[in-house]
């Protein structure tokens, strides 16, 4: 039977290949050795939430990632819902709205009031999905980034 659950170290590999995808998906170079490493890390320092999605056959075909963060403007906790991703092969069967679901229910069993994310602007189908569970966009804030060399 399907389930959501946290990743653990047995998930390494199939979920080093999903987070390989992932980063294809934003133009970045495959790398299963880096990600994996970056996902041994997480797993160790438990600095993340990352939840999986299993299928029938023990499959891994997507996961989603939160980062715990604070706000002093409203002196509370928060959490960036920094990545989600669903195997291409995969997608159309409700595992991003599944992952996103439990992400939120992950957030209030731990007394997080708000969740957070960006994504790219010509991303429309994850627009939709994000809509349609309730989020709303921030036209409030402009984002910027600055690469330190």
């Amino acid at each position: 039977m399907a389930c959501l659950r946290p990743a653990s170290t047995a998930d390494l590999d199939a979920l080093s290949l999903l987070l390989d995808g992932y980063r294809q998906f934003y133009a970045q170079p495959g790398d299963t050795h880096a990600a994996r490493a970056f996902l041994v890390q997480r797993l160790g320092l438990s600095d993340s939430h990352l939840l999986v999605y299993e299928d029938d056959a023990n499959q891994l075909m997507g996961f989603v990632q939160l980062y715990p963060v604070l706000s002093t403007v409203s002196l509370a906790p928060r959490w960036i819902l920094n990545d989600l991703f669903v195997d291409p092969k995969a997608r159309g069967q409700g595992i991003g709205r599944a992952l996103m679901q439990a992400a939120a229910e992950l957030a209030r069993d731990h007394g997080v009031p708000r969740l957070s994310l960006s994504t790219q602007t010509g991303n429309g189908a994850a627009q939709r999905l994000y809509e349609s569970l309730g989020w709303q966009r921030n036209d409030a804030f402009y984002g910027y980034i600055l690469d330190i060399d």
